[in-house]
């Protein structure tokens, strides 16, 4: 367990030589103390500083332990709170702790008692601190805000997902492969009041019919061969958060029965039981298919269709918002940077032009690649047309012979990055010496270790 040395406390008690004891004690195990002799002086010292952990006597006058413990919780929310308790009021202590308090201490307070519950407490803190961090992260990644809003079409899409957000409305969003579906579903569930329970993704295209259905539904044990155990559904990972079906137009029409089912009634029944649970996940659905045309064909029924086409969403290709090219392409510049290493890269002019030219028939996707092949192929801080794929480099450029040292230095940076950056596996598969491609890296501008 990590000490807590720095760590701030706020020590509340009116009793002088105890306050003396445990003051000395507490900064003995490295901790910044602020030490009061009443609730007063505590709630004032909540109001004006920020503590990591709060040691606060029950029993006091005029404001008592659990004032102080009620304004820490409000004001500290991540703050950890221990009570101090002499004997015979254990059950206040208890009291405490079913409204917040982390611990409790009994009087004559044990130091070796005191460091265990302090740094149990801090490590508390730290995990709690951890996980709001990852957590922020996460809506960070798939904040709205973080869909690129250069053009019209993306701002009113950005409007469209703020709006049905705030809802629970089942959302089908449609558009070309590679538009960047999963993105918004995501940034819905991350603007949703849900936004703090499971997004769960499955591409109904990916898995045969009955495998499906066990995933969506989950089964009992014993109900096919090969189910060994009891298994929940993604409907039941997903309670209380997002289900997002992406290509939901590949789905089978007998499938299709049962997922309609599941939405009307708001309950599943996994498969080989015949016990019903109750199902509570917002739908969000995708597809890159006209679903008109596959009801008009009869390959996807026209109730399911108007069941999760409450609100429509669609994502216009990247060659109809060439606005946003350079914008992704920046985004994934730097994305590609941090994820392969490398200094500050940038695009000259003529790889800008040579990107906005090109129509982008993968979308999104299609960029992405090409700008982190680019990144991996850049000589220095900057990425030249030439280090694009040549179906992206203007065709006059494209057709022209590419010299011998152009074409080594691309086979060995591609030879590396396979070989996920192990200079001893890539020299081998490259048939040279390791210090030969050391040599050869130095040469290119890259930082390379032997």
């Amino acid at each position: 367990m990590n000490e807590p040395k720095g760590a701030s406390v706020l020590l509340v008690e009116d009793d002088s030589s105890l306050r003396t004891v445990l003051t000395l004690e507490l900064k003995r195990l490295g901790l910044v103390v602020s030490a009061v002799q009443g609730g007063r002086e505590a709630l004032e010292a909540i109001t004006k500083n920020a503590f990591d952990l709060v040691i606060t006597d029950l029993k006091m006058p005029h404001v008592d332990g659990f004032q102080v413990l009620e304004e820490s919780r409000k004001r500290l929310p991540e703050a950890q709170v221990l009570v101090v308790t002499g004997h015979g009021t254990v059950d206040s202590a208890v009291r405490a702790m079913k409204s917040g308090a982390f611990d409790y201490l009994q009087k004559p307070v044990d130091p070796e008692a005191l460091g265990l519950i302090v740094n149990k407490a801090l490590e508390r803190q730290r995990l709690l601190r951890e996980v709001e961090h990852l957590r922020a992260q996460v809506r960070g990644r798939f904040d709205p805000g973080n869909i690129v809003l250069v053009s019209g079409a993306m701002r009113r899409i950005l409007e469209l997902v703020q709006k049905v957000a705030a809802t629970d409305a089942a959302v089908l969003i449609q558009g070309e492969s590679g538009t960047g579906k999963e993105l918004v579903a995501r940034a819905i569930h991350a603007a949703s009041a849900r936004r703090n329970h499971p997004f769960v993704a499955v591409n109904c295209g990916a898995l045969p019919e009955g495998l499906l259905e066990s995933e969506l539904f989950g089964h009992a044990r014993g109900s096919f061969t090969g189910a060994h155990a009891n298994k929940r559904g993604l409907f039941e990972e997903s309670r209380d958060g997002t289900l997002f079906l992406d290509e939901i137009g590949e789905m089978t029409p007998a499938l299709q029965v049962k997922l309609l089912r599941a939405l009307q009634s708001g309950e599943i029944r996994r498969v080989g039981e015949n016990r019903s649970v109750k199902i509570n996940a917002r739908i969000v659905a995708a597809t890159n298919r006209d679903l008109k045309k596959g009801m008009a064909d009869g390959s996807f029924r026209d109730d399911l269709y108007y069941r999760l086409n409450v609100f429509p969403i669609t994502i216009p290709p990247l060659r109809e918002r060439p606005e946003d090219i350079l914008p992704l392409a920046e985004r994934f510049l730097k994305v590609g940077r941090e994820k392969h290493g490398g200094s500050a890269l940038k695009f000259t002019p003529d790889a800008g032009l040579a990107l906005k030219g090109y129509a982008w028939p993968g979308n999104v996707r299609e960029l992405e690649h090409a700008v982190e092949r680019a990144v991996i192929l850049a000589p220095g801080n900057v990425v030249r047309d030439e280090d694009l794929p040549p179906e992206v480099r203007p065709k006059d450029k494209a057709d022209q012979p590419r010299s011998l040292g152009e074409l080594e230095r691309e086979h060995i940076l591609r030879t590396l990055d396979a070989c996920g950056g192990n200079q001893q596996e890539a020299a081998k598969r490259l048939g040279i010496a390791r210090n030969t491609l050391w040599r050869k890296l130095k040469e290119y501008g890259i930082t390379a270790k032997k």
